[in-house]
């Protein structure tokens, strides 16, 4: 089912076409409807051309969301299962308290990529960003996997300031050769190893095969892994001597 955005009269009223629909639906005119594809169940796919608002994805639960453009703020906030492909850049707080499921960035991504991330059983969720992410990249992280390939930043430090803040779970996975300093004294930073770099393989591969970009050097690379430094955990800041 193809839809224009210009054609409908509002976010609710497009929201609900996209529910009520029994086939794959292509938004087109996109212009900041928010909540496009809230709870998409799995086996449906919903495709956007232009700008969805705020919170594209949210609680998306099994289903596909792929964007032709760019997205704002809190894209696949909450979301439980599914995917989400966008072949531009994104906003502030991408993958909010995600649970499950993958997010795929082609471009740059802003502030607090990733900030309450969680994973639980056999669901861990994955946020791969092409460019370069904001400050407070992986804050609180809880579980679940961070990859910023800075494609296109190779010469810069492809993530802003105070990454890992309250980062308690989970794995950040930059490619870089610039050093990475200045982290919290809660977050541990090494050289990622081949066996590290054979758990996000897949992913990068994937990421290239949708993005059609060369493969080769995203994985020969320098990669730096952040992890929760155990010896100095974020709990000894709240507990009593």
């Amino acid at each position: 089912m193809n839809v224009s955005a210009l054609k409908v009269g509002g976010f609710m009223e497009l929201n609900e076409k996209i529910r009520s629909a029994d086939s794959d639906v292509h938004i087109t005119d996109c212009c900041g409807q928010r909540f496009m594809g809230t709870a998409l169940a799995k086996g449906k796919k919903l495709t956007i051309t232009g700008t969805p608002g705020n919170a594209a994805g949210a609680y998306l639960n099994g289903g596909v969301i792929e964007v032709i453009g760019n997205v704002q703020d809190a894209v696949g906030d909450t979301m439980n299962l599914g995917k989400i492909i966008v072949h531009g850049n994104a906003g502030d707080a991408l993958g909010y308290a995600m649970r499950g499921g993958n997010i795929f960035i082609r471009g740059n991504a802003g502030y607090r990529a990733g900030v309450h991330m969680k994973a639980y059983k056999d669901l861990k969720p994955v946020i791969v960003i092409g460019g370069s992410a904001g400050s407070f990249l992986g804050e609180y992280l809880a579980g679940g996997l961070l990859v910023v390939l800075g494609i296109g930043a190779e010469e810069t430090l492809p993530v802003g300031n105070f990454i890992g803040t309250g980062m308690h779970g989970g794995e950040i996975f930059i490619r870089t050769k610039k050093k990475i300093a200045d982290l919290p004294a809660q977050v541990a930073v090494n050289a990622a190893t081949q066996d590290d770099l054979a758990r996000i393989k897949p992913h990068i591969m994937e990421f290239a095969e949708l993005f059609e970009v060369e493969l080769e050097s995203l994985l020969e690379d320098n990669y730096y892994i952040l992890t929760p430094n155990t010896q100095n955990p974020y709990h000894l800041m709240y507990v009593a001597n």
